[in-house]
């Protein structure tokens, strides 16, 4: 047995070791607080903060109602890990952190026990080490909702170590085991779907499985893949009840252009940051969008570098799965083809090879693809151990030394919104995405030029992107620019008018201008696609009672009380409507005046103003009128 020293080749003391390094590296990410998606998952997501309201959440889109179904995520599994955190720890964030660390550790704890069934301690010890500290795992760890990465990560490391240890004929008790942690795993994150995968390559690993072999192998494992098949069948019926597709067919951000031309040409340089994030990970990115990762129509030399060093390292896999199966304490080449091919298949869900998603690349991504890394890393240290044992071990010193040095002056990067979008800009500051958050910050500090400035780069960067319209027109919205949101919103429902989020905000909008025609035409469309927005129902409500059609708008208010009691102006106008149709006018001019107290912007005031005077007798409270507002550049446009 070949071992990097001692007395780290004991077991309990390896176990120890790793557990308290994965902690250790992660200490100074307890102080951080919210940041980044974390705003709308968390600390904006009302459903999950109330015991009331948590099991209605699980049942919704993962993200909350603005981009739950365009998105494709359903994780009722964190969904509720989440809120159970928030409310045990009163919202604050340390719980959170406290939680991600302690289940990397445990991710870590899980990497060195189930390979230590198929490697020699050194080998193990060394990749859970490698494991626990790399850098490429701040993302997943220091910030809140990494949680689903961690959860869904330790899950199928415990259910690959259940499979292994069950023995070569599974049992149902060990299929039962399997199945839950498949459906933890699954709920939590969607690329845990790749279980089955994984299994079935830790059993090739252990032992050849060839055409002739399968029916044996199929006789062995079949109550495993059944009870998976059951529970992967249900997940996904439950994916398709709740967001109306089991895939997002949502590009990633700036990367419409995909559909269109060869992925290969960008995919090339996607797999060119995946070798350079684990073997150097100095610069690391919350962001991978157009101006980090450039949209290819074709070869440029990071892409033709990648490609070709993609099929050197698949011939290389190919040559070392030939090598003698793996048991547990005889290390062969065969563990750099798992560690290799493990990687493949955990990254697929997310790789845009066979379809797209939702990024190009996300360093939270690789948490569960880089334990194959570390495998193959792990090996290649004992390996050279073998000729050079003194090298070998400054090298495993030297990694973990670095590595751990990166991952603790990476955690503070995640501290809040503040430090991680200042870091983005500082680092990467002509990505698409920097720009677009360079926009917000402008607009929320007054300085209206720069930040249509920026919108606009952001939109040459990223190009017609749905959620970038959208995000930004709901910003400009939020300052009364009404005009330069309507059309952003106009070409993203011209572009996927199956979503219903664009649709929605130009209700919003039209109903702040008192226009009730548009306002019934758009939350109609929107209702249409997702009945469940209480806000396109209120709306509704009112447009609907503004043309006299009382009946239709009871069932409307009716629908949206079911579902929400926020209030808005148009709301009041509603009961101003129906207290009048009922002839009690002293309730109408009430209704009216709570209306005037709870619009927000100057445009919804001169509606109102304009509907007070005209239909209900009363003296008109307008204001001087807003500067016109700007419209940002659109790709196309005039």
């Amino acid at each position: 047995m070949i071992r990097l020293g001692s007395p780290l080749g004991d077991r309990r003391t390896a176990f120890l070791f790793v557990g308290l390094l994965a902690c250790a590296v992660y200490a100074n990410s307890l102080g951080n607080r919210f940041a980044y998606d974390d705003q709308h998952i968390v600390v904006n997501n009302t459903p999950i903060q109330s015991w009331e309201t948590l099991p209605e959440a699980l049942v919704a889109p993962y993200w909350p109602v603005a981009y739950g179904r365009e998105l494709g995520l359903w994780r009722p599994v964190t969904t509720a890990l989440l809120g159970v955190q928030y409310l045990a720890g009163g919202g604050q964030p340390f719980l959170f952190h406290a939680v991600n660390v302690v289940v990397h550790a445990g991710a870590s704890l899980l990497v060195l026990a189930l390979l230590l069934e198929l490697m020699s301690v050194g080998a193990a010890l060394a990749a859970a080490l490698i494991f626990a500290v790399h850098p490429v795992h701040v993302e997943a760890v220091a910030n809140v909702v990494g949680h689903s990465e961690l959860l869904s990560t330790a899950a199928v490391l415990a259910a690959c170590l259940v499979h292994v240890r069950a023995g070569p004929v599974s049992r149902w008790s060990s299929a039962l085991a399997v199945g839950a942690l498949y459906a933890v795993g699954f709920g939590a994150k969607e690329g845990a779907v790749t279980l089955p995968g994984l299994i079935f390559l830790v059993d090739a690993a252990r032992g050849r499985i060839g055409l002739a072999e399968l029916p044996r192998y199929v006789a062995d494992r079949w109550r495993t893949y059944a009870v998976m098949g059951v529970i992967a069948a249900g997940l996904l019926w439950g994916r398709y009840a709740v967001l109306g597709s089991i895939a997002s067919p949502l590009a990633p951000l700036g990367g419409q252009l995909l559909e269109e031309v060869p992925r290969i040409w960008t995919l090339g340089e996607i797999w060119l940051h995946y070798v350079r994030l684990w073997v150097f990970p100095l610069d690391l990115s919350s962001d991978y969008s157009p101006g980090v990762i450039p949209v290819s129509t074709g070869w440029s030399l990071a892409s033709a570098v990648g490609v070709a060093l993609a099929l050197l390292l698949l011939g290389l896999t190919f040559h070392a799965w030939r090598r003698p199966a793996m048991r547990s304490g005889l290390d062969t080449g065969r563990v750099v083809a798992l560690g290799a091919v493990w990687f493949i298949v955990a990254i697929s869900p997310v790789s845009n090879t066979l379809f797209l998603t939702g990024v190009f690349l996300a360093e939270r991504t690789l948490y569960l693809p880089s334990v194959g890394l570390a495998a193959a890393t792990g090996w290649l240290l004992v390996r050279l151990a073998r000729e050079r044992r003194v090298v070998a071990r400054v090298a495993l010193v030297t990694i973990l030394v670095l590595g751990g040095i990166r991952t603790w002056t990476r955690n503070p990067t995640w501290r809040d919104n503040g430090t991680m979008l200042s870091a983005l800009v500082r680092d990467y500051p002509h990505s698409g995405r920097s720009q677009w958050f360079l926009g917000d910050a402008f607009l929320r500090g007054g300085h209206e030029s720069e930040a249509l400035r920026a919108y606009r780069a952001a939109i040459n960067l990223l190009g017609v992107d749905y959620q970038l319209f959208t995000e930004i027109a709901k910003q400009l919205m939020n300052h009364e620019h009404f005009r330069a949101a309507e059309r952003l919103l106009t070409i993203a429902a011209d572009d996927h008018p199956e979503y219903p989020l664009a649709h929605g905000l130009l209700a919003a909008i039209r109903a702040e201008h008192g226009d009730a025609l548009a306002t019934e035409s758009y939350s109609r469309t929107s209702l249409d696609l997702y009945d469940t927005d209480a806000t396109r129902h209120h709306l509704l409500a009112w447009a609907l009672a503004a043309q006299g059609r009382f009946e239709e708008a009871r069932r409307s208010r009716e629908r949206a009380l079911e579902l929400s009691r926020t209030w808005v102006w148009q709301q009041y106008m509603y009961e101003a409507y129906a207290r009048r149709a009922a002839g009690d006018s002293t309730g109408a001019y009430a209704a009216v005046d709570s209306a005037w107290r709870s619009a927000v912007t100057e445009v919804g005031r001169r509606a109102l103003d304009s509907v007070s005077v005209s239909e209900f007798g009363l003296e008109s409270r307008r204001e001087p009128a807003a500067a016109p507002d700007s419209v940002p550049a659109v790709p196309g446009g005039s």
